[in-house]
Protein backbone atom coordinates (compact mmCIF):
# COMPACT_ATOMS: atom_id res chain seq x y z
CA UNK A 1 0.00 0.00 0.00
CA UNK A 2 1.41 3.43 -0.71
CA UNK A 3 1.60 6.21 2.01
CA UNK A 4 1.14 9.65 1.25
CA UNK A 5 4.36 11.95 2.76
CA UNK A 6 1.37 14.36 3.31
CA UNK A 7 -0.51 12.89 6.68
CA UNK A 8 -3.63 15.30 5.97
CA UNK A 9 -4.01 13.49 2.53
CA UNK A 10 -5.09 10.12 4.36
CA UNK A 11 -3.81 6.82 2.64
CA UNK A 12 -6.22 3.54 1.26
CA UNK A 13 -8.38 2.06 3.03
CA UNK A 14 -9.46 -1.52 3.02
CA UNK A 15 -12.98 -3.30 3.66
CA UNK A 16 -15.16 -1.27 1.43
CA UNK A 17 -17.17 -1.55 -1.90
CA UNK A 18 -19.14 0.35 -4.17
CA UNK A 19 -22.45 1.02 -4.45
CA UNK A 20 -24.90 1.24 -8.00
CA UNK A 21 -26.11 4.74 -6.56
CA UNK A 22 -21.97 5.69 -6.31
CA UNK A 23 -22.01 5.65 -3.02
CA UNK A 24 -19.19 3.33 -1.24
CA UNK A 25 -20.16 1.04 2.13
CA UNK A 26 -17.33 0.78 4.21
CA UNK A 27 -17.31 -3.08 5.97
CA UNK A 28 -15.24 -2.49 8.47
CA UNK A 29 -17.54 -2.67 11.17
CA UNK A 30 -21.11 -2.94 11.17
CA UNK A 31 -22.33 0.55 11.63
CA UNK A 32 -21.70 0.33 7.62
CA UNK A 33 -21.51 3.62 6.55
CA UNK A 34 -22.89 4.51 2.96
CA UNK A 35 -20.73 8.01 2.28
CA UNK A 36 -20.70 10.05 -0.97
CA UNK A 37 -17.98 12.14 -2.44
CA UNK A 38 -16.32 14.08 0.43
CA UNK A 39 -18.18 12.71 3.67
CA UNK A 40 -17.00 11.00 6.54
CA UNK A 41 -17.68 7.90 8.11
CA UNK A 42 -19.15 8.04 11.43
CA UNK A 43 -16.04 7.14 13.12
CA UNK A 44 -14.71 10.63 11.30
CA UNK A 45 -11.50 9.30 10.28
CA UNK A 46 -12.56 7.16 7.51
CA UNK A 47 -13.79 9.29 4.54
CA UNK A 48 -14.26 9.47 0.62
CA UNK A 49 -12.01 10.84 -1.62
CA UNK A 50 -11.86 10.47 -5.22
CA UNK A 51 -14.16 7.61 -4.92
CA UNK A 52 -11.95 5.80 -2.56
CA UNK A 53 -11.94 4.98 0.67
CA UNK A 54 -9.12 6.58 2.57
CA UNK A 55 -7.91 6.74 6.22
CA UNK A 56 -7.18 9.82 7.22
CA UNK A 57 -5.01 9.34 10.36
CA UNK A 58 -2.42 6.58 9.17
CA UNK A 59 0.48 7.82 10.96
CA UNK A 60 -0.36 10.19 13.41
CA UNK A 61 -0.94 9.99 17.37
CA UNK A 62 -2.56 12.10 19.87
CA UNK A 63 0.29 11.04 21.78
CA UNK A 64 2.60 8.03 23.17
CA UNK A 65 3.37 6.48 26.52
CA UNK A 66 5.17 3.96 28.13
CA UNK A 67 2.62 2.08 30.46
CA UNK A 68 2.57 -0.79 32.99
CA UNK A 69 0.63 -3.44 31.28
CA UNK A 70 -1.97 -4.03 33.85
CA UNK A 71 -3.30 -0.18 32.96
CA UNK A 72 -4.56 -2.06 29.49
CA UNK A 73 -5.61 -3.88 31.97
CA UNK A 74 -4.41 -6.94 30.87
CA UNK A 75 -3.66 -8.89 34.44
CA UNK A 76 -2.30 -12.16 32.96
CA UNK A 77 -0.31 -10.93 29.81
CA UNK A 78 2.98 -10.57 30.94
CA UNK A 79 2.49 -8.67 34.71
CA UNK A 80 5.05 -6.67 35.01
CA UNK A 81 5.96 -5.39 31.77
CA UNK A 82 5.75 -2.09 30.39
CA UNK A 83 3.55 -1.14 27.16
CA UNK A 84 4.72 2.00 24.84
CA UNK A 85 0.75 3.72 24.20
CA UNK A 86 -0.68 5.40 21.59
CA UNK A 87 -3.76 6.23 20.34
CA UNK A 88 -5.28 8.49 17.32
CA UNK A 89 -8.63 10.25 17.34
CA UNK A 90 -12.01 9.65 16.90
CA UNK A 91 -14.48 6.04 17.26
CA UNK A 92 -16.92 4.11 16.05
CA UNK A 93 -18.97 4.16 18.99
CA UNK A 94 -21.17 7.08 20.40
CA UNK A 95 -20.92 6.05 24.21
CA UNK A 96 -22.31 8.78 26.22
CA UNK A 97 -20.06 7.91 29.44
CA UNK A 98 -16.88 7.78 27.22
CA UNK A 99 -14.48 8.83 29.86
CA UNK A 100 -11.46 9.72 26.77
CA UNK A 101 -13.92 11.70 25.01
CA UNK A 102 -11.11 14.18 24.11
CA UNK A 103 -10.01 12.28 21.80
CA UNK A 104 -12.44 9.29 20.76
CA UNK A 105 -15.23 12.99 19.96
CA UNK A 106 -12.54 14.93 18.57
CA UNK A 107 -13.07 16.54 15.26
CA UNK A 108 -10.15 18.74 15.43
CA UNK A 109 -7.12 16.89 13.69
CA UNK A 110 -4.38 19.04 14.97
CA UNK A 111 -5.21 16.87 18.37
CA UNK A 112 -3.04 14.79 16.52
CA UNK A 113 0.52 15.92 17.56
CA UNK A 114 2.93 13.78 17.20
CA UNK A 115 3.59 11.66 13.29
CA UNK A 116 4.91 8.48 13.74
CA UNK A 117 5.56 5.84 10.86
CA UNK A 118 4.65 2.06 12.44
CA UNK A 119 8.68 1.64 12.18
CA UNK A 120 8.93 4.64 13.95
CA UNK A 121 7.08 2.93 16.70
CA UNK A 122 8.63 -0.48 16.98
CA UNK A 123 12.26 1.16 17.14
CA UNK A 124 10.60 3.28 20.27
CA UNK A 125 9.14 0.31 22.10
CA UNK A 126 12.34 -1.22 21.03
CA UNK A 127 14.86 1.82 22.84
CA UNK A 128 12.51 2.39 26.07
CA UNK A 129 12.94 -1.52 26.84
CA UNK A 130 8.47 -1.98 26.20
CA UNK A 131 7.65 -5.67 25.89
CA UNK A 132 4.36 -4.53 24.05
CA UNK A 133 2.91 -1.63 21.82
CA UNK A 134 -0.94 -1.00 22.86
CA UNK A 135 -3.07 0.60 20.60
CA UNK A 136 -5.32 2.16 23.04
CA UNK A 137 -7.02 5.63 24.26
CA UNK A 138 -9.24 5.66 21.09
CA UNK A 139 -10.55 2.56 19.22
CA UNK A 140 -7.95 0.72 16.85
CA UNK A 141 -10.49 -0.53 15.38
CA UNK A 142 -11.37 2.45 12.91
CA UNK A 143 -6.99 3.18 12.29
CA UNK A 144 -6.74 -0.66 12.00
CA UNK A 145 -4.39 -0.36 8.90
CA UNK A 146 -2.24 1.75 10.76
CA UNK A 147 -2.41 -0.65 13.85
CA UNK A 148 -1.88 -3.62 11.41
CA UNK A 149 1.51 -2.28 10.20
CA UNK A 150 2.67 -1.06 13.48
CA UNK A 151 2.21 -4.20 14.38
CA UNK A 152 4.01 -5.79 11.74
CA UNK A 153 6.87 -3.60 12.50
CA UNK A 154 6.68 -4.57 15.88
CA UNK A 155 6.85 -8.47 15.65
CA UNK A 156 9.62 -8.17 13.14
CA UNK A 157 11.88 -6.52 16.24
CA UNK A 158 10.40 -8.98 19.04
CA UNK A 159 7.57 -6.64 20.27
CA UNK A 160 4.26 -7.89 21.16
CA UNK A 161 1.27 -5.99 19.91
CA UNK A 162 -2.20 -4.90 22.30
CA UNK A 163 -5.46 -3.84 21.11
CA UNK A 164 -7.53 -2.37 24.07
CA UNK A 165 -10.84 -1.87 22.29
CA UNK A 166 -14.77 -2.24 22.00
CA UNK A 167 -15.21 -5.04 19.55
CA UNK A 168 -17.48 -3.20 17.04
CA UNK A 169 -15.78 -5.05 14.21
CA UNK A 170 -17.14 -6.86 10.73
CA UNK A 171 -15.93 -10.83 11.01
CA UNK A 172 -13.82 -11.10 7.81
CA UNK A 173 -11.76 -7.42 8.98
CA UNK A 174 -11.26 -9.02 12.71
CA UNK A 175 -10.09 -12.15 11.83
CA UNK A 176 -7.33 -10.52 10.13
CA UNK A 177 -6.38 -7.46 12.28
CA UNK A 178 -6.84 -10.05 15.67
CA UNK A 179 -4.41 -12.36 13.93
CA UNK A 180 -1.65 -9.74 14.19
CA UNK A 181 -2.46 -8.89 17.68
CA UNK A 182 -0.71 -10.91 20.80
CA UNK A 183 -3.59 -9.90 23.06
CA UNK A 184 -6.56 -7.43 23.34
CA UNK A 185 -8.41 -6.11 26.36
CA UNK A 186 -12.16 -6.36 25.10
CA UNK A 187 -14.78 -3.84 26.36
CA UNK A 188 -17.98 -6.04 27.04
CA UNK A 189 -20.15 -2.67 27.87
CA UNK A 190 -23.21 -4.28 29.42
CA UNK A 191 -25.15 -7.25 28.40
CA UNK A 192 -28.17 -5.74 27.56
CA UNK A 193 -28.95 -4.62 24.12
CA UNK A 194 -31.17 -1.82 25.35
CA UNK A 195 -27.93 -0.55 26.64
CA UNK A 196 -26.26 -0.60 23.58
CA UNK A 197 -29.01 0.87 21.55
CA UNK A 198 -29.22 3.95 24.00
CA UNK A 199 -26.10 4.81 25.23
CA UNK A 200 -23.18 3.64 22.71
CA UNK A 201 -25.65 3.34 19.35
CA UNK A 202 -23.99 0.11 19.01
CA UNK A 203 -25.57 -3.87 18.94
CA UNK A 204 -24.75 -6.43 21.42
CA UNK A 205 -24.46 -9.49 19.70
CA UNK A 206 -22.38 -7.74 16.98
CA UNK A 207 -19.70 -7.17 19.96
CA UNK A 208 -20.54 -10.88 21.69
CA UNK A 209 -19.99 -12.85 18.04
CA UNK A 210 -16.29 -10.72 17.59
CA UNK A 211 -15.67 -11.92 21.07
CA UNK A 212 -16.45 -15.34 20.23
CA UNK A 213 -14.20 -15.28 17.14
CA UNK A 214 -10.89 -13.81 18.67
CA UNK A 215 -10.70 -15.92 21.20
CA UNK A 216 -11.68 -19.36 19.73
CA UNK A 217 -10.51 -18.89 15.68
CA UNK A 218 -7.21 -16.77 16.62
CA UNK A 219 -4.02 -17.05 19.07
CA UNK A 220 -4.95 -13.67 20.43
CA UNK A 221 -4.87 -13.06 24.19
CA UNK A 222 -8.26 -11.71 25.78
CA UNK A 223 -9.39 -10.38 28.66
CA UNK A 224 -12.44 -8.14 28.91
CA UNK A 225 -13.70 -5.25 30.93
CA UNK A 226 -16.96 -4.07 31.98
CA UNK A 227 -17.39 -0.57 33.36
CA UNK A 228 -20.28 -0.44 35.42
CA UNK A 229 -22.72 2.28 35.66
CA UNK A 230 -25.04 2.74 38.78
CA UNK A 231 -28.66 2.18 37.59
CA UNK A 232 -27.91 1.04 33.94
CA UNK A 233 -25.87 -2.34 33.76
CA UNK A 234 -24.90 -3.01 37.77
CA UNK A 235 -27.87 -5.40 38.38
CA UNK A 236 -27.75 -8.66 39.69
CA UNK A 237 -29.79 -10.49 36.99
CA UNK A 238 -27.68 -8.66 34.25
CA UNK A 239 -23.93 -9.43 35.66
CA UNK A 240 -25.22 -13.11 36.30
CA UNK A 241 -26.42 -13.39 32.65
CA UNK A 242 -22.93 -11.94 31.86
CA UNK A 243 -21.15 -13.95 33.65
CA UNK A 244 -22.99 -17.05 32.55
CA UNK A 245 -21.76 -16.16 28.69
CA UNK A 246 -18.63 -15.57 29.56
CA UNK A 247 -18.30 -19.25 31.49
CA UNK A 248 -20.34 -20.87 28.89
CA UNK A 249 -19.22 -19.39 25.66
CA UNK A 250 -15.40 -18.43 26.77
CA UNK A 251 -14.63 -20.95 29.68
CA UNK A 252 -13.27 -19.84 32.88
CA UNK A 253 -10.22 -18.78 31.94
CA UNK A 254 -11.05 -15.77 30.44
CA UNK A 255 -10.16 -12.82 33.02
CA UNK A 256 -13.03 -10.14 33.42
CA UNK A 257 -12.39 -6.68 35.08
CA UNK A 258 -15.20 -5.03 36.50
CA UNK A 259 -13.94 -1.04 36.47
CA UNK A 260 -15.36 1.92 38.67
CA UNK A 261 -17.50 4.28 36.62
CA UNK A 262 -16.59 8.15 37.17
CA UNK A 263 -19.15 10.84 35.86
CA UNK A 264 -17.57 12.66 32.62
CA UNK A 265 -19.01 13.32 28.97
CA UNK A 266 -22.62 13.22 28.51
CA UNK A 267 -23.41 11.45 31.78
CA UNK A 268 -22.22 13.74 34.69
CA UNK A 269 -25.79 13.09 36.74
CA UNK A 270 -24.85 9.60 37.33
CA UNK A 271 -22.78 8.56 40.74
CA UNK A 272 -18.84 7.14 40.77
CA UNK A 273 -19.49 3.21 41.11
CA UNK A 274 -19.42 2.31 44.80
CA UNK A 275 -16.41 -0.04 45.58
CA UNK A 276 -19.41 -2.42 46.98
CA UNK A 277 -20.81 -3.15 43.29
CA UNK A 278 -17.64 -3.68 42.39
CA UNK A 279 -17.23 -6.49 44.87
CA UNK A 280 -20.70 -7.49 44.67
CA UNK A 281 -19.80 -8.09 40.46
CA UNK A 282 -17.01 -10.17 41.49
CA UNK A 283 -18.37 -12.32 44.04
CA UNK A 284 -20.96 -12.80 40.45
CA UNK A 285 -18.48 -13.77 38.60
CA UNK A 286 -16.44 -16.13 40.84
CA UNK A 287 -20.08 -17.95 41.97
CA UNK A 288 -20.58 -18.90 37.82
CA UNK A 289 -17.19 -20.57 38.29
CA UNK A 290 -14.86 -17.72 35.83
CA UNK A 291 -11.05 -17.96 37.73
CA UNK A 292 -9.50 -14.53 37.05
CA UNK A 293 -11.67 -11.81 37.96
CA UNK A 294 -10.35 -8.81 38.89
CA UNK A 295 -11.47 -5.13 39.96
CA UNK A 296 -10.40 -1.26 38.54
CA UNK A 297 -10.34 1.83 39.03
CA UNK A 298 -10.66 1.61 42.58
CA UNK A 299 -8.02 0.72 45.75
CA UNK A 300 -8.95 -3.05 45.87
CA UNK A 301 -6.29 -5.69 46.74
CA UNK A 302 -8.46 -8.59 47.03
CA UNK A 303 -9.72 -7.70 43.33
CA UNK A 304 -5.83 -6.95 42.06
CA UNK A 305 -5.08 -10.31 42.95
CA UNK A 306 -4.89 -13.19 41.18
CA UNK A 307 -5.78 -16.79 42.65
CA UNK A 308 -4.15 -20.10 41.43
CA UNK A 309 -7.35 -22.34 41.12
CA UNK A 310 -5.50 -25.15 41.88
CA UNK A 311 -4.50 -24.47 45.61
CA UNK A 312 -6.11 -20.87 46.09
CA UNK A 313 -2.96 -19.23 46.88
CA UNK A 314 -2.46 -15.83 45.53
CA UNK A 315 0.24 -15.79 42.89
CA UNK A 316 0.03 -12.25 41.83
CA UNK A 317 -0.20 -9.63 44.86
CA UNK A 318 -0.87 -5.88 43.31
CA UNK A 319 -1.78 -2.71 44.60
CA UNK A 320 -3.10 -0.67 42.06
CA UNK A 321 -0.59 -0.97 39.40
CA UNK A 322 2.54 -2.30 41.57
CA UNK A 323 3.74 -5.90 41.92
CA UNK A 324 4.07 -7.01 45.64
CA UNK A 325 4.59 -10.59 44.74
CA UNK A 326 5.19 -13.05 42.11
CA UNK A 327 4.44 -16.73 42.94
CA UNK A 328 5.05 -18.16 39.48
CA UNK A 329 7.94 -19.82 37.55
CA UNK A 330 9.05 -18.86 33.57
CA UNK A 331 6.45 -20.49 31.99
CA UNK A 332 3.32 -19.38 34.18
CA UNK A 333 2.69 -22.26 36.49
CA UNK A 334 2.46 -22.03 40.71
CA UNK A 335 5.19 -22.17 42.58
CA UNK A 336 2.84 -23.84 45.28
CA UNK A 337 0.82 -26.90 43.55
CA UNK A 338 2.60 -26.75 39.76
CA UNK A 339 -1.05 -25.69 38.28
CA UNK A 340 -0.82 -23.49 35.12
CA UNK A 341 -2.28 -20.13 35.66
CA UNK A 342 -4.11 -19.16 32.13
CA UNK A 343 -2.30 -16.16 30.32
CA UNK A 344 0.68 -15.37 28.62
CA UNK A 345 4.06 -15.47 30.85
CA UNK A 346 8.08 -15.33 30.96
CA UNK A 347 10.74 -14.24 33.10
CA UNK A 348 9.58 -12.19 35.76
CA UNK A 349 12.57 -9.92 36.80
CA UNK A 350 11.77 -5.79 38.03
CA UNK A 351 8.18 -4.95 37.25
CA UNK A 352 7.74 -1.61 35.87
CA UNK A 353 5.27 -0.16 38.59
CA UNK A 354 3.02 2.26 38.31
CA UNK A 355 4.96 4.80 36.47
CA UNK A 356 3.90 7.06 33.43
CA UNK A 357 6.48 7.89 31.08
CA UNK A 358 5.38 10.60 28.05
CA UNK A 359 7.54 9.62 25.00
CA UNK A 360 8.11 11.67 21.39
CA UNK A 361 8.40 10.36 18.03
CA UNK A 362 10.51 11.38 15.43
CA UNK A 363 8.09 10.03 11.77
CA UNK A 364 10.88 8.58 10.06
Amino acid sequence: MERSTDPLAGVPARWWHKLDDGRIQCDLCPRECKLHEGQRAACFVRAMQDGKLILTTYGRSSGFCIDPVEKKPLNNFYPGSSILSFGTAGCNLACKFCQNWDISKSRDMDRLMDDATPQAIARAAKQTGAQSVAFTYNDPVIFAEYAMDTADACHALGIKTVAVTAGYMHQAPAREFYAKMDAANIDLKAFSDGFYEKLCGARLQAVLDLIATVHHETACWVELTTLLIPGKNDSDAELKALAAWVAKELGPDVPIHFSAFHPDWKMNDIPATPPATLARARSIALEAGLRYVYTGNVHDKAGDATHCPGCGKVVIQRDWYNILAYELDDTGHCRHCGTAIAGRYGKFEKPFGARRIPVRLHAA
